[in-house]
């Protein structure tokens, strides 16, 4: 049976369905999920956020490999989630279909593009979801509805059977409520074997990322070095500037460098350019995927995405190359720094979550200093977790830990270690004034 989502879902669900699964003894089976409005799933229109897609394209003749997996391992799907459009949003805000409640401020943007998928976790109408995160979208919307996000290596998850927004990017991730299930999802998608946790051999904590970060650092890093500590020991805790290593090891970025200095206090430089490099060749692999569509239909799309399409449809190939050495020389930087079993710890977003209809204007440096940050993964290609940490001033809080590219499974299986001191951590410090 199929219902259209009510008031009573948070407005996390495009459509509701149960898809009938055999049992199995995964430890998936009989859990629930629901699926990013981006997905084939044969029978149904993936409906990309936009009317004009839903009702120019044709129903799935197959369904995603990605669900399928979960599916296979006796997972039961209840629906569709609604999803910003285009996936070309990190707010969450949807014109036509309405903005998923935020289950943890109302009066806040869920995140976005996986919006709805992280509405119906948080909301606890399911227990697992399946988002895509390009520039941030299983990240950002993790972060801001206080639950557990997963964007995997870039290209270790089959994207066949999801629309692409830019494959450069375009990751399969997952939310849920709990580090264990997170890890369970993670190895279905990822095929990995049950193994044990391995030790990390050193965890840097990024000192300037968090000078990004509108509320006190000290409210996340005691929490993280306080669980490592108990985990691993205090020695393998180390401070690193990360704006400055990239910046010396990555010469590329001199292409995309500014030198305004205004609002330095809110700028790392070399991350400033590792964002723009990563929108622009973004914008352009969009132009190539979509530009012919809306060109031909003209859609109708919301304030913000018609202008960021708009943007696209005039992008040239111009420094396309820049981008790519970018990427490669990221990379090998980054796998240098963290060597084996390294992790990088840095804010996910600068702050809680913005209110609902923000003027975009507002947000400008905020989603700045949100690109800045969630570059660093999205160009070089590597997994990052976003971890719940409490609140404060009644808003969300989280932290993110990266790991080199197939680090997937040790990243997964460390948090689901530290998460229980990490939780008791949590509880002194929402104790102590800020």
């Amino acid at each position: 049976m199929t219902m259209t989502g009510t008031t009573t879902d948070y407005g996390a669900f495009m459509e509701k369905f149960i898809l009938p699964t055999l049992p199995t003894s995964s430890p998936l089976n009989r859990l629930t999920f629901a699926v990013k409005d981006i997905f084939d799933m044969e029978g149904y229109v993936s409906g990309f956020g936009n009317p004009d897609w839903l009702r120019t394209h044709a129903a799935a003749t197959s369904t995603a490999p990605a669900v399928s997996a979960v599916l296979n391992a006796g997972a039961i799907c209840l629906g569709r989630t609604v999803m910003d459009e285009m996936a070309y949003s990190i707010n969450g805000e949807n014109v036509h279909y309405g903005t998923p409640v935020n289950p943890c401020a109302s009066d806040r943007v869920p995140g976005g593009s996986s919006s709805g998928s992280a509405v119906a976790v948080g909301a606890e109408l399911v227990d697992f979801s399946l988002g895509t995160d390009t520039g941030g979208s299983v990240r950002v919307p993790a972060s801001y509805c206080g639950i557990f996000g997963f964007r995997p290596s870039h290209g270790v998850v089959s994207t066949e059977g999801v629309i692409p927004m830019a494959q450069s990017f375009d990751t399969v991730g997952w939310f849920a409520r709990d580090p264990v299930t997170l890890n369970h999802v993670g190895q279905i998608l990822l095929q990995l074997p049950d193994e044990k946790l391995v030790q990390p051999s050193q965890v840097l904590i990024a000192e300037d990322c968090f000078k990004l970060f509108s509320i006190p650092s000290t409210r996340v890093t005691n929490v993280i070095a306080a669980s490592i500590e108990k985990l691993s020991g205090g020695q393998i805790l180390q401070p690193v500037n990360l704006g400055d290593y990239v910046e010396s090891k990555v010469p590329s970025l001199n292409h995309f460098m500014e030198n305004d200095t205004e609002n330095k206090e809110f700028s790392i430089k070399s991350l400033t350019a590792l964002s723009a490099a990563m929108r622009l060749l973004q914008r352009f692999e969009f132009k190539k995927n979509h530009g012919e569509w809306v060109s031909t239909v003209k859609p109708n799309l919301g304030p913000g995405i018609s202008e960021r399409v708009l943007d696209a449809l005039n992008t040239s190939g111009e420094h396309i190359g820049a981008c790519e050495s970018v990427k490669t020389q990221l990379q090998e930087a980054l796998a240098a720094l963290l060597g084996e079993n390294g992790v990088i710890v840095i804010p996910t977003v600068p702050g809680p979550p913005p209110k609902l209809q923000t003027e975009t204007t507002s947000l400008e440096t905020f989603r700045a200093r949100a690109f800045s940050l969630l570059s660093i993964a999205g160009v070089s290609g590597f997994c990052q977790v976003t971890i719940p940490l409490g609140r404060y001033n009644s808003l969300p809080v989280s932290v993110s830990l990266m790991a080199k590219h197939g680090s997937d499974g040790f990243l997964l299986n460390l948090v689901e270690a530290l998460y229980p001191t990490m939780k008791e951590q949590v509880e002194i410090v929402e104790k102590l004034s800020y």
